[in-house]
């Protein structure tokens, strides 16, 4: 679906907002990497780098594709997993 506006437009609405979130993310890289212990193997951490490369892709479909990263397969059966009575 094409944008209404131009890229120069996206990016001039866009740019500090994304600078911001770009600091955010490399501000907690730094909190992990300097914090005791060792997550380096723990596969959430794994996500996240995986969700970054998606992000800095040239993907056209790069939101679709980080949410499905983090989604988890849709199962028939998630109330009863969940402990929640069904509807109706």
């Amino acid at each position: 679906m094409a944008s209404p506006m131009t890229a120069a437009e996206v990016l001039d609405r866009e740019y500090l907002e994304l600078r911001a979130k770009i600091l955010q993310l490399a501000a907690s890289f730094d909190r992990l990497d300097r914090s005791a212990g060792d997550v380096g193997a723990d596969r959430r951490r794994e996500l996240l780098h995986e969700g970054l490369a998606i992000a800095a892709s040239q993907d056209a479909d790069r939101a679709e594709h980080v949410q499905l990263l983090f989604s988890r397969e849709y199962d028939d059966n998630w109330q009863a997993e969940f402990d929640i009575a069904p509807r109706g």
